[in-house]
């Protein structure tokens, strides 16, 4: 069903208005129901009950117009295929496209069938608001959010669970956008279904992350994801492609489908945790990539997985798709090993106190750099190789191993200077913006395996 509200945004308008001041409503809470200006913003349409049933149709659509709607329930079956789908929200229940500004508050939606996404944002100046709301997806390739194009989409307190294959409670594909989530649970019992599948830049706050099957993060291509004080729960037990041999709770990859710009790929989390159930925690192929670590509660619960691996998969040119991974930590417990293989380069930076407790690169395969500044501290649990090291004399705690650096046996109780060795940009990146930056660095301190 299309709704058209522009011939009557002046008395939709002025509806609204009257009805706030019936009801007591503060202009600051009349502002958070809105993406545009209250002024212009439509009435809501209210306490009804949207439905459809068709091939590639939608329960409600806001086609480059203003629509709200409030306390709504919207069931959504029939099935469609393909890139129309994925791309542009064909067969989504609720779809925004072309600068529609669409406000979503209290409402419930559920769909059945294969590519139902539940609600859709596509286009440039295109923008979803969805707050104090469930959404339930049973269908294959059928996600919770889908963001699209250039769009936006903005979520606060929303709950979404889906099923489904391939079927991402946030969800991004070709051409990206924004999405901002805040408050709310977002889980996934399917296979290949990462509670994030970022091609767009993504954040989430103060939220609960979980899955039963895939991972429960991943960024594909120049695209991020940021998590501040999120709990992340990630069992990866099944494989969605063969392209893979290990499993892991966290992905940066480029899978070379077109779906996302090449570049770096970012991964950021503050606070929060992550507990990983099965496999690895990090794991970076064909791409460059930045993680930076603030202070999160990291757990691996699989005793036979890594912290980090950078290593060639199935995805890219063989020979040349490996990971090239900047991991930067700011008061942060690392605990695992970290490996690299011959195609692929680390440079760790552990900063403010941070704490490592495992093996690095004990292959001694690939290019490795760790620094260690401001009280950061490295405990050995196997004999590790680096390429560079930059450290205080107190900063290394051998427990027993060797280190070796660039083919010298490093001896405990030595400060060593070292810089970081180049990845596949062939230098070494600029400090992150966002992190924190220890005393004294001579810098300013500033802030497809699974398809989506």
């Amino acid at each position: 069903m299309r709704l058209n509200m522009k011939s009557c945004a002046l008395v939709a308008a002025l509806l609204l208005l009257a009805d706030r001041g019936l009801t007591g409503c503060t202009a600051a809470q009349a502002s958070d129901l809105s993406p545009v200006p209250a002024l212009y913003s439509p009435a809501p349409t209210a306490g009804e009950s949207f439905a459809d049933n068709t091939v590639g149709g939608h329960a409600i659509e806001a086609d480059g117009e203003a629509a709200f709607y409030s306390n709504i329930t919207v069931t959504k079956t029939g099935s469609a295929e393909g890139d129309e789908a994925d791309f542009y929200g064909e067969n989504a229940a609720v779809l925004a496209e072309n600068g529609a500004a669409l406000t979503l508050r209290e409402v419930s939606v559920t769909t059945d069938g294969k590519h139902a996404n539940a609600v859709f944002s596509c286009g440039e100046d295109t923008v979803v608001s969805i707050a104090d709301s469930t959404i339930v997806t049973g269908g294959d390739c059928s996600g919770g959010l889908m963001t699209t194009g250039g769009a936006t989409m903005n979520a606060d307190n929303v709950v979404v669970h889906t099923t489904g294959r391939s079927s991402a409670a946030i969800r991004s594909d070709r051409g990206g956008g924004t999405v901002n989530v805040t408050g709310g649970t977002y889980d996934t019992a399917g296979v290949g279904s990462p509670a994030v599948y970022s091609t767009a830049d993504i954040t989430v706050t103060d939220a609960e992350l979980s899955t039963t099957a895939s991972q429960g993060v991943v960024v594909e291509g120049k695209n991020s994801v940021t998590l501040e004080n999120v709990a992340l729960t990630a069992a990866n037990t099944q494989k969605n492609s063969g392209k893979s041999p290990w499993y892991q709770a966290v992905m940066l990859y480029q899978s070379m489908s077109g779906d996302a710009d090449e570049g770096e790929a970012s991964f950021t989390m503050r606070g929060g945790s992550i507990t990983n159930l099965n496999g690895d925690i990090f794991f970076v192929n064909n791409t460059r990539a930045v993680i930076q670590l603030t202070a999160a509660r990291i757990v691996n619960d699989d005793p036979d997985g890594v912290f980090l691996r950078a290593a060639a998969a199935g995805w890219g040119r063989e020979g040349a798709n490996g990971g090239h991974v900047e991991l930067y930590t700011a008061a942060q417990t690392l605990d695992g090993d970290l490996l690299v293989d011959s195609i692929s380069t680390l440079n760790l930076h552990l900063w403010d106190g941070s704490v490592l407790t495992g093996a690095v690169n004990p292959d001694d395969e690939g290019e490795v750099y760790v620094e260690l500044t401001d009280g950061a501290r490295w405990v050995l649990t196997g004999d590790s190789h680096v390429k560079s090291l930059k450290c205080d004399a107190d900063s290394i705690d051998l427990n027993g191993h060797t280190l070796t650096v660039d083919g010298e046996v490093y001896t405990e109780g030595t400060a060593s200077e070292g810089s970081p060795v180049s990845g596949a940009s062939g230098s070494a990146p600029a400090r992150p913006h966002d992190m924190p930056t220890p005393p004294d660095s001579g810098h300013g301190k500033g802030d497809k395996p699974p398809k989506k």
